[in-house]
């Protein structure tokens, strides 16, 4: 079988791992055709697959619902933290007013 230069390994491995099916499948059923062994174990790699499948949309679901939670968390602290630099520099024009009225300064002035 051909493959892309240095991809040897790889598809040895694959090769080797798609074997290990075959003779699960022949320890199972005994020697049932070549043809049957290779096509049972093709539907078993794909059953798995599809179940690989299933669990990553799954995940990408989680994925989705932990980035929303996040970024409401991150908006939420964003808004808080807009509100309370309102409230400290309303604070802070409050300070300098008392600060100037101590002083002797007419309101207003610093």
């Amino acid at each position: 079988m051909a493959c892309d230069e240095g991809q040897e390994e790889h598809l040895i491995d694959l090769a080797q791992r798609f074997d290990r099916y075959v003779m699960h499948l022949k320890g199972s059923f005994g020697e049932i055709g070549d043809h049957r062994l290779s096509v049972m174990a093709g539907i078993m790699v794909m059953d798995e697959l599809a179940e690989l499948q299933k669990r990553m949309k799954g995940m990408e679901g989680e994925i989705a619902t932990l980035r929303k939670t996040r970024d409401d968390a991150l908006n939420k602290a964003d808004k808080n933290d807009a509100a309370l630099t309102g409230v400290l520099l309303e604070m802070a024009e409050r300070i300098e007013a008392l600060s100037g009225k101590l002083a002797g300064r007419p309101s207003g002035n610093a």
